[in-house]
């Protein structure tokens, strides 16, 4: 695991890092804290990372500002903040978890065992997807995503207006944060189950998701039964 803490407390930043490493232990790789926005973008672009630790004010700075840029990398994102009434929005951003400040070890453990056990998001209120373009990111609603295509470390976002953006993440990650309305049918699909139209069987066991507009979308064999009992 190579981790970011982005604190500006050095008290509270050292607390992290104690636990962190206690938690992770031989797993952890690397561990880097930093305590401005503007240093913590410039690492962020220009390293691989696994997981950020967000705190949401970083010396008077917005550290939404920040989780604009790390919702749409590779890794995860965790906010440690005092701000519990920012909680839904940065769910809504596509965060793992949200840790309210003061927290213990067990409540940390708690947030890195989403990723440890790949557990899904039990609040399910994503509304966005942060998809990086040059020099910005843009915004892409999650109401606008029909269906996502993995495509090796990244995915394929398929849009309803016809357009196709690729989005960092892997599809196991989307499918972490996705997991109320979207459904992993096959080894490379996740997808909005609202637009199922219907579900085909061919000839040699073989099984077709057809959208509302029409796209065929391949269904796994070991996931056909599991999805036919949970949505029809």
């Amino acid at each position: 695991m190579n981790i970011l803490i982005v604190e500006d407390e050095s008290r509270i930043a050292k607390r992290i890092e104690r636990m962190t490493r206690a938690i992770y232990g031989n797993t952890l790789q690397s561990l880097k804290h930093i305590n401005t926005l503007h240093e913590a973008l410039s690492f962020i672009e220009n390293n691989s990372l696994d997981l950020v630790l967000l705190d949401l004010n970083l010396n008077g700075d917005n550290g939404f500002d920040l989780l604009t840029t790390a919702v749409s990398g590779s890794f995860h994102t965790i906010i440690i903040s005092a701000y519990k009434e920012q909680a839904i929005t940065a769910f809504e951003y596509g965060v793992l978890d949200f840790v309210p400040k003061p927290f213990n070890k067990e409540r940390l453990e708690q947030a890195f065992n989403r990723i440890i056990k790949k557990e899904k998001v039990i609040i399910n209120t994503v509304k966005f997807l942060a998809v990086k373009k040059r020099n910005r990111v843009q915004l892409i609603s999650v109401k606008d995503i029909l269906y996502i295509k993995g495509a090796g470390a990244y995915t394929e976002l398929f849009l309803s207006d016809g357009k196709k953006e690729l989005h960092d993440k892997s599809l196991e990650k989307l499918e972490q944060l996705l997991a109320k309305s979207f459904e992993r049918i096959h080894k490379s699909y996740l997808v909005k189950m609202s637009e199922v139209k219907e579900i085909i069987i061919k000839s040699g066991s073989k099984y077709i998701a057809e959208l509302n507009n029409g796209t065929a979308i391949p269904i796994g064999r070991t996931k056909y039964k599991d999805i036919k009992t949970k949505w029809f």
